[in-house]
């Protein structure tokens, strides 16, 4: 017979909100309910000399971490920490997937998951996720299988400016360098985008970053998170309504 350390706590009170801490029963109860499986979409990829490479999947964690805290009837999947990040080639570190086997991965993961859940959302941070996500979520759903990508918009630098620094710095501190912080192109998207569809970002910018992350600030990134947290609940609650009142706070 197998005793718990910790015989004194009613395991039962303490909620759980991530798929992998449950047993397979469990797991089944709560897919009875109408429980939402949200699963983080990042990426493995540079973010400048001062970022680390987990940062889009840090957030996209984060996310649905928010979600599930505020929607009793959510259960967070494993982060998957790896993309279509051929853009941000020949900078050491980046690990690509490329879009085909990303594309191929949500596909098969989203059949596998909806035996269990039925429905599906897929919280994305990386924007070169964006293509391959699409096209399995429109196959998905001619499956008839109920998957929703949600992917956060905010006014800001590109890549690794003052945007990402500033939630990473809410996030993790001790995983920002910010003595190695500096500016890369600023130059608009619409300017910037031939470039990085022809080149990557290596041929544009030197350091990886797209954008400034000058003036950075922790306060200003928990701002953003909580703005971002609000437009994922009220998107979430346009698709699948709650069934039982959210939780305040995230």
């Amino acid at each position: 017979m197998l005793e718990s350390v910790a015989g004194h706590i009613d395991a039962a009170a303490v909620p759980i909100h991530t798929v992998a801490d449950l047993t397979w029963p469990e797991a089944g109860e709560r897919a009875a309910a109408g429980t939402i499986l949200a699963v983080p979409i990042g990426a493995t990829e540079q973010h400048g000399p001062h970022l680390p490479l987990s940062t889009d999947t840090d957030v996209a964690a984060e996310l649905c971490a928010r979600l599930a805290a505020r929607r009793s009837d959510v259960l967070v999947a494993p982060a998957i920490p790896y993309g279509a990040s051929g853009e941000h080639a020949g900078f050491p570190g980046t690990l690509s997937i490329g879009q085909a086997a990303l594309e191929l991965l949500i596909v098969e993961l989203c059949r596998s998951a909806t035996d269990t859940f039925d429905r599906i959302l897929l919280v994305n941070w990386h924007g070169g996720n964006l293509e391959p996500l699409r096209r399995a979520e429109t196959l998905l759903h001619s499956e008839s299988r109920d998957v929703r990508v949600y992917v956060p918009r905010y006014q800001g630098d590109l890549h690794a400016g003052r945007a990402e620094t500033a939630v990473q710095l809410a996030l993790a501190p001790d995983k920002v360098r910010v003595e190695r912080a500096e500016a890369g192109d600023v130059r608009p998207l619409p300017e910037l985008l031939p470039l990085l569809r022809a080149s990557g970002v290596r041929a544009i910018s030197a350091n990886g970053v797209l954008g400034d992350p000058a003036g950075a600030n922790a306060a200003e990134g928990a701002a953003l998170l909580d703005r971002l947290t609000t437009d994922l609940l009220d998107r979430t609650r346009l698709w699948w309504p709650a069934a039982s009142p959210e939780r305040t706070g995230t």
